[in-house]
């Protein structure tokens, strides 16, 4: 019944948005909702240009809110309001959804959600492929350096005890999360380089039906790392079809953006077709100089499964930049095994020379992304977690190796080790008219990517990539504003509504009665990102209110000390409500 309803919901929201880009503004632009006069609102949004999030043009309208609510859109100046804010020359949109924001730690480090927020930011999905739960002894052990440098306690196992942490500890933002095949990997096989047996698989559907009744999205795979990239296509269809029986969805960072991104699209495919799911690519890109300009060639290729009624779409972060770990530009069979396994290795001579040879080699079979980058002055160190390291944050690897008096590739190995492969890299992998194809193509989204930074505070003594910054800004300022590639209207639209269709949000991203009140007040001629890769720490400017659930996590301009985010559970949640 309730994955029925569900269904039914998400026809009602993808209905809307199409009836209103096929139509203009709805009806309830035009006049104030029923009853609106009589209503006592919380908050009245007065005399914005409202951008509803369908990619209908924009329309000039009051919103009404009560509680967690918008409850009315229309006429609303002789309304009682506790609250007005005046948005005159400004944008009134639902709050944006950033579809992989890995701030699922970070949050319980720091609540404001800073860097996300003064983007306009309203809602975080997360959990790429090793997500925040479920933890066993071992996974809890390998994460326990991270949580005692940033003094949070590890008290919670399951995705149900985190999200009840996160109810909590509270937070700026809504979280959402999906169940990570990999971490799921980790929890019954550990990091070993081999198939699993088919008790093993029934172990891991099993968590992933935990997983579901406990409010996971889907399932996620990350098919680049360890031991995700162990998986096989058909491991990942059985624990798919769980995440599907539940009304998940499967979002993968898939098996290759490189050499090999045509057969790793056809992979997505196959299991979306053999699982009977919907899917989504998180980040969609073509690596390395090999492959720029494939991107057009992708996008065919996911665009003739589409018209074959396959449930397949992507998403991406306005960069020609990638970041993850440094330890991710070694060979793949030194990291086999996990961090331990990985440091004891390096201390071999013989070992540490095979490293630096395949480092260098064009034809390595994994997705080798030092050489990809152009080699070491294509990777730049953004963050480690050691203060006694910081003094090479921003520098690449000429520049590190340099300072060391060393080899660029004993230098990175060197800091793998003194960092317990802790820190993290920007790598120049991507051209720009590639990132531009797809971000005009209408069933792709926005992510950052990354999780929440700050100006002050834990998270600021480190530097990192700048689209945990200014993503979403970015695509308004520069790509919207400047370039034309977008409109307000379908800027907006791939930031809310269809980020809110493709994870079963069904509450989220539209400005209609009835709908939680998720938005953002930004002035179009001047919202803008300031970070960038040299200097990231830097909040985004122009986005003025950000309200969630009713509530104004930034006002004019300034964070506020409100924390009214909310665990976003899934379709298969069986918990209290």
């Amino acid at each position: 019944m309730f994955k029925r309803m569900r269904v039914d919901l998400l026809g009602v929201l993808a209905a809307a948005v199409v009836a209103a880009a096929c139509g203009g503004p709805p009806p309830s632009a035009s006049r104030t909702t029923p009853a609106a006069s009589t209503v006592r609102f919380d908050v009245v949004i007065s005399h914005g240009r409202v951008v509803d999030g369908t990619g209908a043009p924009w329309f000039e309208a009051d919103v009404g809110i009560v509680g967690d609510r918008i409850t009315a859109l229309g006429d609303l100046s002789a309304a009682d309001a506790a609250t007005r804010i005046d948005a005159s020359g400004h944008v009134v949109a639902p709050g944006f959804i950033d579809l992989l924001g890995q701030s699922e730690f970070n949050v319980l480090v720091d609540n404001r959600v800073a860097s996300k927020i003064t983007q306009g930011i309203t809602t975080e999905i997360t959990g790429e492929g090793v997500s925040i739960a479920p933890l066993n002894d071992q996974m809890l052990a390998d994460r326990k350096a991270g949580y005692d440098a940033f003094k949070v306690p590890q008290d919670f196992r399951t995705l149900a005890e985190y999200f009840a942490k996160i109810e909590r500890t509270r937070s700026a933002v809504n979280i959402g999360t999906f169940v990570g095949s990999g971490g799921l990997r980790d929890y019954v096989i550990g990091k070993a380089d081999r198939a699993a047996t088919a008790d093993e698989i029934a172990k891991m559907q099993a968590l992933v039906a935990q997983a579901m009744a406990e409010g996971a999205l889907g399932l996620s795979s990350s098919l680049q790392y360890i031991p995700n990239r162990f998986s096989t296509t058909d491991e990942l269809v059985a624990l798919a079809k769980t995440a599907a029986a539940a009304g998940g969805i499967y979002i993968t960072h898939q098996r290759s953006e490189g050499n090999k991104v045509f057969e790793s699209v056809d992979e997505v495919l196959t299991i979306a077709e053999q699982a009977d799911i919907p899917a989504e690519i998180w980040h969609l890109k073509t690596a390395y100089r090999a492959n720029w300009g494939k991107m057009p060639e992708v996008l065919r290729r996911i665009e003739a499964a589409r018209a074959r009624g396959l449930r397949v779409s992507a998403n991406i972060y306005p960069y020609d930049r990638a970041s993850n770990g440094l330890d991710a530009c070694l060979p793949v069979w030194v990291r086999e095994g996990g961090t331990q396994a990985m440091l004891t290795r390096l201390q071999d001579p013989a070992v540490r020379a095979r490293v630096k040879r395949e480092m260098d080699d064009p034809n390595a079979p994994y997705e080798n992304q030092w050489y990809g980058s152009g080699g070491p002055a294509g990777v730049m160190l953004s963050t480690v977690l050691d203060p006694s390291l910081r003094q090479y944050e921003g520098m690449n690897f000429v520049e590190i190796g340099k300072a060391m008096g060393k080899d660029p590739r004993d230098a990175a190995i060197d800091l793998v080790i003194a960092d317990k492969a802790q820190s993290d890299v920007i790598i120049s992998i991507m051209r720009e008219d590639d990132v531009v194809a797809a971000m005009k193509t209408p069933w792709v989204s926005f992510d950052t990517d990354s999780g929440a930074r700050a100006e002050d505070g834990p998270l600021s003594q480190s530097k990192s990539h700048p689209r945990s910054w200014g993503t979403f800004t970015r695509v308004l300022g520069k790509y919207v504003r400047e370039d034309g590639v977008l409109t307000l209207e379908d800027a907006v639209r791939k930031a809310t509504s269809q980020a809110a269709i493709r994870v079963g949000i069904t509450d989220r991203g539209l400005v209609r009665p009835g709908m939680f009140a998720d938005l953002v007040v930004f002035d179009p001629a001047t919202v803008k990102d300031l970070a960038t890769f040299e200097q990231p720490t830097k909040y985004s400017t122009g986005m003025r209110d950000v309200l969630v659930n009713g509530r104004a996590v930034v006002r004019n301009g300034a964070i506020t000390d409100e924390r009214p985010g909310r665990p976003l559970r899934g379709p298969g949640y069986t918990g209290p409500r």
